[in-house]
């Protein structure tokens, strides 16, 4: 079996993404990891090649500015990594920047790929997601957070990026794939106060025009993690890989799980979910087989 990890990048530096991290976090179960390097505003590009790994195959590319709907430039990057995996591998593992794999998880993820390599039904394999929200002892538990995404695809050049990156589809339909039991970290709303500020300054262009940023993104020198509807603690371990980045956390935020800015709808729909296990409305970009 051969396994091709996957991932793109752009101002890794400058925006304060963990990329080495999740790069490393994959590497153990890959025979080669693909890194769609856009050119950076920093120095994102020697950050990769300093990376010590033979494994890692780096391609530069120019993302397009231009396209600023649906966060479309994303997907395009992420078909660029993809389309260079090689030719012979089974399975493609995708990453994204700011997503980290623990340790922990890496013989399960192993094990279903070996599992279902030769069983082309199953065209990817679908994650559990850990959402982590202004420092590292915060995760998300709100209905706003997504539970689940696929990140190991079947090496099918049929299947491509879907909108904005977040998931894949195969000729324009829901790929079928197996759930797993092992989570992706999402780092991604923990940041310095300042560069996440500055990310959603920049980030939302690629969804946005200048009339709906002006609108809806506040022109401050640093972000106000405050304004969140429901927290709760994390009682786990970060993954190793992440244990430096966290020693050197150098802002404070601090949340009390028990005050939940939410409205009667959503209280009600919180309580049919913790009974029931079914979120009414989920939006899910695969199917469970």
């Amino acid at each position: 079996m051969k396994v091709s990890g996957f991932t793109i990048v752009r101002n890794a530096i400058k925006y304060d993404y963990p990329i080495v991290e999740a790069i490393s976090s994959i590497l153990p179960i890959c025979d080669e990891l693909i890194v769609a390097v856009g050119k950076s505003d920093d120095d994102t590009l020697n950050l990769i090649q300093s990376i010590a790994s033979d494994k890692i195959k780096i391609i530069e590319t120019i993302w397009d500015d231009s396209l600023r709907e649906g966060g479309y430039v994303l997907a395009i990057e992420t078909n660029k990594a993809f389309a260079a995996i090689s030719p012979d591998s089974d399975w493609a593992f995708y990453i994204q920047g700011d997503e980290i794999v623990h340790e922990k998880y890496l013989p399960e993820i192993k094990e279903a790929m070996q599992k279902h390599k030769d069983n082309k039904l199953v065209e990817g394999l679908l994650f559990n997601y850990t959402h982590f929200y202004g420092s590292y002892d915060y995760v998300g538990d709100s209905k706003h957070w997504y539970r689940k995404e696929i990140r190991v695809i079947r090496n099918n050049k049929k299947i491509s990026s879907y909108k904005d990156a977040q998931g894949f589809r195969k000729d324009g339909q829901k790929l079928k794939v197996k759930e797993i039991n092992a989570f992706i970290y999402h780092y991604g709303w923990v940041k310095p106060p300042k560069a996440q500020q500055a990310k959603q300054e920049t980030f939302h262009k690629f969804w946005h025009d200048d009339t709906w940023m002006k609108e809806n993104i506040p022109q401050v020198d640093q972000f106000d993690y405050s304004a969140i509807d429901s927290l709760t603690h994390f009682t786990g371990l970060h993954p190793l890989v992440m244990q430096e980045r966290i020693k050197k956390m150098n802002w404070k935020f601090s949340f009390d799980p028990t005050q939940k800015n939410l409205s009667l709808k959503d209280k009600f729909l919180r309580l049919i979910e913790k009974k029931l296990g079914w979120r009414i409305g989920e939006y899910k970009n695969y199917k469970i087989i």
